[in-house]
Order: structure tokens, then C-alpha cells, then sequence
């Protein structure tokens, strides 16, 4: 199989962190693959605490990983040439302000995937879900939810497992979720 440089950038990305012994959790694209709904993508997200991301550039930073930006929290792979953006436990996802959805802390929340650590699928679709509801921009967001109750057969009842927050937006994408696309 001829893996993509996005791929072969998560790989070492996951080394990387792994010998640090820094707990990460892949978010994004890649996650979403990981509950599988294929969706491509030109980048790695991945969850990090703020020490941790310090720890990572202090380590790799001018060996194979540059900042996107001077005082970037994201870096790029330079061998892959691939973008590694990254977010932060206690962050607040969609437009950035308070709410009762937070990134959480990967080393408590990530649980291990078959070639990476992810968050659970609920904690993944609350972030989506906080995210699509508070930034006009991140309509994607929504759209993976949709995609998500589809490919996994999520019941309604699923929402008694996100937090209130999101709770009735979850219900909403599942009835639309029905929908049949004609053929």
C-alpha cells in the first residue's frame, strides 16, 4: 500500500510523541477516519496539553519539524511537508470562547486507537458539535456529526451521553441523519 505523506507525517508524529512519553490525542480528519468516515485531508490535528507541546518543540523543533510561524502553536512536518496543527486541553473549540465544551486532557481522555490515540467518539462529537454551533465557519463540523450517526448507526438516545450543551443539536443532525440521498 502506498501510504500519503499526510500518513507517513501521523506516523512519525506518533513516534515522536510516543518516545517523549507525551499523551496526545488525534483529532480531526484522521480520527474521524479512525470511526470510519472517510474523509481526506491535507493535515494532522492532534490534542496536546500546553507543557507538552513546549516539551515536543524544544525537542524536535529544527529537526524535522519547523513552526508554522514564529510563536505558532502549530508546526509542519518538513520531511512530508505536512501541516501538524495543534489544539489545547482547557481550549475552547468553534469561536474560541467559554462554554461547557472544552478540549480535554488527553492523558486522561484519549483512548487507543488501532494506529493512534483518539478520543472517544462521544467526546469527539461534543467538540464537533460545540464547535459547528458557535462558528459560522466550521458548518464542516456539523457536517461530520451527520456523517458520523450515519456510518456508526447512532441512535437518538446517543444523546444522553454528550453534555447538555450540545445535546439538542446532536438530536437534530440524527433526524436529519435519516434522510435517505437518492440514488
Amino acid at each position: 500500500m502506498n501510504r500519503s505523506n499526510v500518513h507517513l507525517a501521523l506516523e512519525r508524529l506518533v513516534d515522536r510523541l510516543t518516545k517523549l512519553e507525551i499523551p496526545y490525542a488525534i483529532v480531526g480528519a484522521l480520527s474521524l477516519n479512525a470511526y470510519g468516515y472517510q474523509r481526506t485531508t491535507d493535515d494532522v490535528d492532534v490534542l496536546l496539553r500546553r507543557e507538552d507541546l513546549e516539551s515536543f518543540k524544544k525537542a524536535y523543533l529544527g529537526r524535522g519539524y519547523v513552526e508554522k510561524f514564529p510563536g505558532s502553536k502549530g508546526v509542519r512536518d518538513a520531511d512530508q511537508n505536512v501541516k501538524i496543527d495543534v489544539v489545547l486541553t482547557g481550549d475552547y473549540p468553534g469561536d474560541g470562547k467559554e462554554k461547557p465544551v472544552a478540549f480535554p486532557d488527553p492523558a486522561t481522555e484519549a483512548v487507543r486507537g488501532e494506529r493512534f490515540a483518539l478520543l472517544p467518539l462521544s467526546t469527539l462529537i461534543e467538540l464537533k458539535l460545540a464547535s459547528g454551533m458557535t462558528a459560522p465557519h466550521r458548518l464542516r463540523d456539523l457536517a461530520d456529526v451527520l456523517e458520523l450517526i450515519r456510518v456508526n448507526a447512532l441512535e437518538e438516545g446517543f444523546a444522553a451521553s454528550l453534555n447538555p450543551y450540545v445535546q439538542e443539536k446532536y438530536r437534530e443532525l440524527w433526524r436529519a441523519a435519516q434522510g435517505a440521498d437518492e440514488e
